[in-house]
């Protein structure tokens, strides 16, 4: 006979497993690696609702790390969402905060500091394009691939240049023909 004592019971390996009315409870590495599995896979191409951070130098240069809904945190120790194997970076060197689709980054204290376009920051929206340093890890936030405007714009070129030789060719077709 078992008898309900309201504690969370113990499961076959010792964990605790469900609270009194059948709630899981979960740790916080249990919670993060279940969220990892249910997020969608990402591609890793820049878009507004999942910018990356690109290296730009060094070892990292062209690494990306997409970011997602919520905070990140920022750091060389292991356990941060962005480990950044540099000595230069602190332990948790900075955050970056998804709030309403506007990405914020704050500085948590970090000992050689954050900075956006070379200016030290203690928190800055970021917005596509911006060169962030950690330490001197850097890395540039993009929300969109690079497109090719110089094809279309040679495609726009072409179009008027074919045009205006028609319209040269009518206009002196039209004069020289009396």
């Amino acid at each position: 006979m078992s008898m309900n004592t309201g504690q969370p019971q113990p499961t076959q390996a010792g964990k605790l497993r469900a609270g009194p009315q059948g709630t899981q409870l979960l740790s916080a590495a249990e919670m993060q690696r279940l969220a990892l599995e249910d997020a969608p896979a990402s591609d890793g191409r820049a878009t507004s609702r999942e910018p990356v951070l690109e290296g730009a130098q060094g070892s990292l240069k062209g690494q990306r790390f997409t970011l997602r809904q919520g905070r990140q945190t920022i750091g060389r120790r292991v356990d941060n969402d962005i480990v950044i194997n540099d000595p230069s970076v602190s332990a948790t060197h900075a955050w970056i905060v998804n709030q309403h689709g506007h990405y914020t980054l704050m500085n948590t204290l970090s000992t050689n500091g954050t900075f956006v376009n070379d200016k030290r920051i203690h928190e800055s929206v970021l917005v596509h394009g911006d060169r962030l340093r950690f330490g001197q890890a850097e890395f540039s936030f993009l929300t969109h691939e690079q497109s090719t405007p110089k094809r279309r714009r040679v495609i726009g070129y072409t179009v008027g240049a074919v045009l205006g030789l028609l319209v040269l060719a009518g206009v002196a077709w039209w004069a020289f023909r009396f």
